[in-house]
């Protein structure tokens, strides 16, 4: 039996679904990770938005909300400034910044310098993919359609709010390798959290659930094989518990005769493997968890609240999955 899923971006995959990989692969399934907008298109040096907003910057991009909030966690010792002076200067704070932003540096950590930043930065990204795949022992595919920070998307507001009218799904392209691999299950993210790559995705897998009644010969039908997953750690930013906490309309085109119930995968004897997994992509751990720590902890928190919700014990993983009426 295959399985594809479907990736807005990589470490999409190992977030959300990781626990359910390495239940598929112990029972020796096929899995295909498809990872959709892994590209830059014809992007010159990254801006500071831009590296920021791939995870190499400083700026973390979670919500102000509990679960990402840590304000409140003390220093381990105070700050002492006559030790570092610059900690009580912001002016200096800001050349700093100033200066990193100038050479195309991330956060401490990957050069991003020179006419290749763009390109640099996503190759590191698709690298960490690759070590996922073969962690996971699954094939992978990358469509390399720019990333929206390449496609005009500048600043949180554009990034998490309604895709522009001439920004379309890539339901042709995506069509059409899900159809190659054959697989018997699709999964498909719900795009909690809003942001356009994930909503064109979602937008994607929702046309193809129509598109059975458009081949004049039998053609797939994908009502039945096709699951949306739940997109990690946004769905526990937000605390999502059903679906009607996504955004009015989100699932609009979802044809009338389809049904979409839960089902909740039990993932106890795998939390561990997809905290390992998750770890392999290392450039986004600060940005999106503040480290590997808060990342554990967060992945055990939302597998313990999805356990619960199913009424299950220990940790799980949710998938909301089509069937045609």
């Amino acid at each position: 039996m295959t399985h594809v899923f479907v990736a807005p971006h990589p470490d999409d995959i190992a977030l959300s679904c990781g626990g359910l990989i390495a239940k598929l692969r112990g029972l020796g399934q096929n899995v295909t990770i498809l990872t959709v907008y892994s590209g830059t298109g014809a992007a010159g040096p990254l801006t500071p938005y831009q590296r920021e907003a791939l995870g190499f910057g400083t700026k973390a991009t979670r919500p102000a909300s509990e679960a990402a909030d840590r304000s409140n966690v003390a220093a381990d010792r105070p700050l002492d400034p006559s030790a570092a002076p610059y900690l009580a200067e912001p002016d200096r704070l800001e050349a700093t910044q100033a200066e990193a932003d100038g050479a195309g540096a991330g956060a401490g950590a990957l050069e991003t310098a020179g006419p290749g930043g763009a390109a640099f930065v996503m190759a590191t990204r698709r690298r960490e993919d690759e070590r996922f795949a073969s962690f996971a022992e699954a094939s992978i595919v990358w469509l390399d359609l720019p990333d929206a920070v390449f496609r005009g998307y500048n600043g949180d507001d554009a990034l998490l709010g309604s895709p522009r009218p001439d920004d379309q799904p890539p339901v042709e392209l995506l069509g059409r390798e899900i159809a190659r691999l054959e697989p018997q299950r699709v999964y498909i993210p719900l795009a909690i959290g809003s942001h356009v790559d994930h909503q064109l995705t979602r937008a994607a897998g929702i046309a193809l659930l129509g598109r059975a009644s458009d081949w004049v010969m039998p053609g797939p039908d994908y009502a039945g094989s096709l699951a949306f997953y739940e997109d990690f750690p946004y769905a526990w930013w937000g605390d999502f518990s059903r679906l009607e906490d996504l955004p009015v309309g989100a699932l609009d085109g979802v044809p009338s005769g389809v049904a979409i119930t839960p089902e909740v995968a039990s993932i106890g004897d795998s939390i561990d493997w997809k905290i390992r997994g998750i770890g392999l992509y290392a450039s986004q751990l600060d940005n999106l968890f503040g480290g590997a720590g808060p990342m554990t902890d967060a992945v055990r928190g939302f597998g313990r609240k999805v356990a619960a919700l199913g009424g299950l014990p220990g940790y799980a993983e949710r998938y909301w999955v089509t069937a045609r009426l």
